[in-house]
């Protein structure tokens, strides 16, 4: 499933639309604020996924923040707005925020909500790479393991590359940008 929630620099109206293809569900949700600035984020939640669902939309949030598209001091929805776009249960949202807080990525702000800490980016830049590093560690472990070689992996990771260069929708698309559903 991909979902698309629009996070808001200040909370207004919501907007919701749901678009159904034959394998995805795209949840497009709009806040809009006055002034109108909107920012997106997409959320590929895959509940059939090894990683839980938790550990899904925490390295999603520090790919968003990581990538610019949510800046220090913006606020996110809360943990019940966010689970009902998502369709999860709510504590698993406010765990993905606790596990959050407690890595200083995000800080709680009584009466206003979560906000995005002064320090994230950094934080999640360092984090997005470690992740990226060990999974491809791993693929390439079991890829020389099975016998091939240097060269056969660089020839193949480069032909990836050019495949799908410019077709993989960031946190930051929309919908129909970059090969997302449409």
């Amino acid at each position: 499933m991909r979902f698309c929630v629009l996070v808001p620099k200040r909370l207004g109206t919501t907007v919701l639309q749901i678009h159904l293809t034959a394998r995805t569900t795209c949840v497009l949700c709009t806040r809009y604020t006055s002034p109108p600035s909107e920012v997106q984020m997409f959320f590929s939640i895959d509940p059939s996924d090894a990683v839980a669902i938790y550990e899904q939309i925490v390295r999603q949030v520090k790919f968003a923040i990581a990538e610019g598209s949510l800046q220090p001091s913006q606020l996110l929805p809360s943990a019940r707005q966010l689970s009902g776009e998502l369709a999860v249960n709510p504590n698993t949202v406010a765990r993905a925020y606790q596990q959050l807080q407690t890595e200083g990525v995000l800080e709680l702000l009584r009466g206003r909500g979560v906000v995005v800490a002064m320090g994230a980016p950094e934080k999640c830049l360092a984090a997005r790479r470690s992740l990226i590093e060990s999974r491809l560690r791993g693929a390439l472990v079991e890829a020389l393991h099975g016998g091939l070689s240097a060269d056969e992996l660089r020839q193949m990771l480069l032909a990836q590359i050019d495949s799908l260069d410019g077709t993989i929708p960031t946190i930051a698309s929309t919908p129909h940008q970059n090969g997302g559903p449409s």
